[in-house]
């Protein structure tokens, strides 16, 4: 069964102040998951609302405490990681998922991602950079730290792609493109997008179908991936 948080934790949830963000960690290591519980309750803004040690666990979580955030470990008995990304995102549920991981796989890395998980933490991290992590998943960005950045952009690096004189003739993107581009960085739909800039959905696609162009990307994934190396903002 799916660790609920004690009574006092629950009332908390119940009348919580706005700024608190509310986690569940699924992981099947019972010393690392509560390790990890200590660590963050430390935060005076995070609050633990459920634990699962096993992937079947996590959906009837989801469901019932409506998390902000999921630490995720991607191998777990039941069901991995993967597959409960999956679940989520065709369930469109509105939690966020960090990807907790002890993998050096760097294929895993690129399916969580095609998956729609906000970020990758690998378990060796220092604790104040997966409290950031979290922080930063919370008000709507992308997280990755360099070595997963890495990983995942030679997984889609072409084999051209060196970075030379390919990459310097690359168009340059107008303000506005910019702003798109740091919208998907930030995981924002051509919806949203349109929403926040007060431009229609297919004006959207149109930007994204020039900037997927100019920058010789092919998806969305590369392209958050592509602005989050450069550090792609609005001008």
């Amino acid at each position: 069964m799916p660790q609920k948080m004690k009574e006092s934790n629950a009332s908390t949830n119940s009348g919580s102040s706005e700024g608190m963000i509310k986690i569940a960690l699924a992981d099947d290591h019972t010393i690392f998951r509560d390790g990890l519980r200590r660590l963050l309750a430390l935060e005076s803004d995070f609050e633990i609302v459920a634990e699962a040690k096993d992937g079947t666990e996590v959906m009837p979580i989801l469901e019932e405490h409506a998390p902000d955030i999921l630490l995720l470990d991607l191998r777990m008995p039941g069901a991995d990681g993967l597959t409960l990304l999956q679940r989520i995102q065709t369930n469109k549920l509105k939690t966020k998922v960090i990807v907790l991981t002890a993998s050096e796989d760097e294929g895993e890395y690129v399916q969580a991602m095609k998956y729609g998980t906000s970020g990758i933490v690998l378990k060796q991290t220092a604790t104040d950079l997966l409290i950031k992590s979290i922080r930063k998943v919370h008000e709507g960005e992308i997280w990755l730290d360099s070595r997963t950045t890495a990983a995942v952009r030679r997984q889609f690096a072409s084999p051209s792609d060196s970075g030379g004189p390919r990459e310097r003739e690359k168009p340059a993107l107008s303000n506005r493109e910019r702003e798109i581009v740091a919208c998907v960085a930030q995981g924002f739909k051509n919806k949203e997008i349109a929403e926040k800039m007060f431009i229609s959905e297919q004006t959207v696609k149109n930007h994204l179908h020039n900037i997927f162009d100019k920058l010789g990307v092919s998806d969305r994934l590369e392209l958050a991936l592509y602005a989050i190396h450069r550090n792609i903002r609005p001008l």
